[in-house]
């Protein structure tokens, strides 16, 4: 017997929309090919709007609980030029590990009754028809025997931006450039930490600087093709050397220490054209990747959790364009911040542009103020 709706991925996205569908009695699996709790290169950063979704669910108090606030943003660029800017009304963010957050999200889902396997990892689409008429009727998973096929009514394909089900499909490809990787790790010692997350942007990278629970400090480093693949194996010398030779950051990572191995991926940016196939919904990273500078990756995930959920009811009801639906609702609510998010990935693209921003904001500061809390999706919360 097929399952209503089987998820493919139970990271922020997928854990969502397991929770909003349990909750209303669909049947629903949750299938990830890790076993959690499991660590992800991330900025670790919840920020307001991601936090008033999780309140919604009644979720946030739990999250609360074992993360550390963060008051607003810090944003520095060249020449000395740094912009602090505090989120009005007393809002607030939270930092807090991947790990926590993933495994809390994935608690909350099973509880509501959705099932989860892990170590379970999915290969392809099950699909039935040709290009014009095709149709996700499952997926097929690894097996030591081969692959199995497991049938659904619905698929929700939130495996992130290397998705299976939307490669395969064709919906998703590689953007030529901007391509850059991320290369990050946990550091202790840190000084000069405050209640406010950091980016870092510079010449050629930018740096994301984030204190977590426990007194770690998540420090990442994001470069472009040319420099990661000169890097090559040499992830950790890279960034720490870069830490301790960057002017601003260097005095505070003096007598810091890598507490945690290096982690090194990329390309990072995933560009997809459609939100799924009849039967298939994306929802998460697997719908598109922008690089995370903004630090909104994790509410943008979440809100596209919920969209997908709403399209699978739909399905369920019978509505053959609930994937047309989603696309159309993901492009009204989210199409706005993908977009400032593109402009600004352009604009530290290019050296003159890094420069320029740099300029602006010695001479007027207050011009990143509203743009911070844009990214910190303030006025949804």
């Amino acid at each position: 017997m097929p399952s209503d709706v089987l998820i493919v991925g139970g990271g922020p996205a997928g854990a969502i929309a397991a929770l909003v569908l349990a909750r209303v009695g669909v049947g629903v699996t949750i299938l990830d090919r890790a076993v959690f709790p499991r660590d992800k290169l991330c900025g670790d950063s919840v920020n307001p709007g991601a936090m008033a979704l999780l309140a919604r669910h009644g979720l946030a108090a739990q999250v609360e609980a074992r993360a550390l606030a963060v008051s607003g943003m810090l944003v520095t660029g060249p020449y000395g030029a740094a912009v602090r800017a505090i989120y009005p009304g007393g809002v607030v963010g939270r930092s807090i590990l991947r790990r926590e957050l993933d495994t809390m999200l994935l608690e909350a889902a099973t509880r509501a009754g959705a099932r989860v396997e892990q170590g379970a990892r999915v290969v392809s689409p099950l699909v039935e028809g040709a290009n014009g008429t095709r149709r996700v009727t499952g997926v097929f998973l690894r097996t030591r025997g081969g692959a199995v096929a497991r049938p659904a009514r619905v698929v929700i394909g939130a495996d992130g931006r290397h998705s299976s089900l939307a490669f395969a499909l064709g919906l998703a490809r590689r953007p030529r450039r901007p391509r850059r990787w991320a290369i990050g790790a946990y550091f202790d010692g840190v000084a000069g930490l405050s209640d406010v997350g950091e980016m870092h942007v510079r010449r050629g990278h930018y740096i994301g600087v984030a204190p977590t629970p426990g007194g770690l400090v998540n420090a990442c480093l994001v470069v472009p093709e040319a420099r990661a693949r000169a890097i090559g194996s040499a992830q950790a010398e890279a960034l720490e050397q870069t830490l301790q030779r960057d002017e601003q950051l260097g005095p505070r990572f003096h007598h810091a220490r890598r507490a945690t191995p290096v982690t090194m991926l990329g390309p990072l940016a995933v560009d997809v054209g459609s939100a799924g196939v009849e039967g298939l919904l994306l929802a998460g990273d697997a719908a598109g990747f922008i690089d995370p500078m903004t630090g909104d990756g994790l509410r943008l995930a979440m809100r596209g959790g919920e969209l997908a959920a709403a399209a699978a009811l739909e399905a369920l009801e019978g509505r053959a364009d609930a994937h047309i639906r989603l696309a159309q609702r993901r492009r009204e609510e989210l199409g706005g911040k993908l977009r400032v998010n593109r402009a600004l990935r352009s604009l530290v693209d290019l050296p003159v542009g890094v420069s320029l921003a740099a300029a602006a904001a010695r001479i007027w500061p207050d011009i990143l103020g509203p743009v911070i809390n844009y990214a910190g999706d303030v006025k949804s919360a």
